[in-house]
């Protein structure tokens, strides 16, 4: 087919020129080769039309009174380029030109007018206004495409982390919910911490998996309400090293930063954790994190084992603790901010729990 006759489909085409036969001449050319035209006696006039009656193509000429040719592809740069804009201008200058193409015009045209030369210059304006709209929906749809892979890898791993927790959780005395605040602890304190969303989505389904450990723990031990021996706090404590064992060596990012905060999440600020007593940055950031927000939420709600702390205690004990078992930057960070972590605890509740029997001593 002739590019330069009989378009596709009915495009429209505004004109827009102050000279009333130039404005004409153009229009009869254009109607020749098959566009609509609407017409336009200046940059007003052709923004009002735009608004009215959008077309695929605006002609314009470069040099008219008021606002100028310059100044309405500068108006129409947010429409570009669903509009596309070919100039035209009686003065052959090549900074005229390049400022034109700079401020987003697909076409340049020098008076006197050629027909063909006007229409080559639509022609390949609209082609090119086709592929870019063409190319936008193509980047849209794989950015679309991206966002459901990654909605799909989170789901994924969510899957895998709460597969892996479902093995000791119904052992344990701790809750669905205490672990699913414990993710969304972290992450509140991933972006707090200004760390990229790939790196708080990992640490969202690591930290619930501090404990996964406890799954070697005996039930006698595990579920016993009242307080333990030595002996039972010193198999207790074996979870740590368990839960490591459990994930280590993955290639996968998020268990491996769980098994970081298996092993280490009770080691404390000052050394004097467990299992390797580890002191302040010796212990896995993600760890001193996770081992701070889940303290948090075990002193601020119910188990078999103890009763929920009023909240003014548990803070009062927590900021006691600052420098002692919590990394103290965390610990400010927290409390600067801890209607955010209010927010969470208030809003992800446990369910009913049994009565309070007895209360358990030490460090689990």
């Amino acid at each position: 087919m002739n590019v330069l006759q009989n378009p596709t489909h009915s495009t429209r085409i505004l004109v827009v020129d102050d000279e009333a036969l130039t404005r004409r001449a153009l229009v009869a050319i254009l109607h020749k080769a098959g566009y609509d035209c609407l017409e336009a006696e200046g940059t007003d006039e052709a923004l009002s039309l735009l608004e009215k009656m959008p077309p695929e193509l605006v002609l314009a000429d470069i040099q008219m009174p008021g606002r100028s040719g310059l100044d309405l592809v500068k108006a129409m740069a947010d429409r570009i380029p669903e509009v596309s804009v070919v100039m035209v201008t009686g003065v052959d200058d090549a900074n005229v030109a390049t400022e034109c193409l700079g401020l987003g015009a697909y076409g340049y045209v020098i008076k006197p007018i050629l027909p063909n030369a006007i229409l080559i210059a639509v022609a390949n304006a609209l082609r090119r206004r086709m592929l870019e709209i063409e190319h936008r929906d193509r980047e849209a749809i794989l950015a679309r495409k991206v966002r459901e892979q990654t909605l799909e890898l989170r789901a994924s791993r969510e899957e895998i982390a709460w597969r892996l927790l479902a093995a000791s959780e119904h052992r344990d005395t701790e809750t669905g919910a205490h672990i699913r605040r414990i993710g969304l602890y972290a992450a509140a304190m991933g972006r707090l911490l200004g760390w990229d969303p790939d790196r708080i989505e990992s640490l969202q389904a690591a930290a619930p998996m501090h404990d996964i450990g406890k799954i070697g723990i005996p039930d006698r031990i595990l579920q016993k309400p009242g307080p333990l021996t030595e002996d039972e706090w010193r198999v207790m404590r074996t979870h740590a090293a368990t839960g490591a064992a459990i994930l280590q060596d993955s290639e996968v990012p998020f268990i491996s930063m769980g098994a970081r905060i298996a092993v280490c999440h009770h080691e404390r600020w000052d050394g004097s954790g467990y299992p390797a007593g580890l002191r302040n940055e010796q212990i896995p950031l993600e760890a001193r994190i996770t081992c701070l927000v889940d303290v948090y939420d075990a002193l601020n709600n119910h188990r078999c084992y103890h009763q929920a702390w009023p909240e003014e205690k548990a803070l009062a004990y927590m900021k006691g603790k600052r420098g002692e078992i919590f990394d103290p930057v965390l610990a400010d960070l927290f409390f600067t901010h801890y209607e955010t972590f209010q927010n969470i605890l208030r809003t992800n509740p446990d369910a009913p729990m049994p009565p309070f029997k007895a209360a358990r001593t030490g460090q689990a």
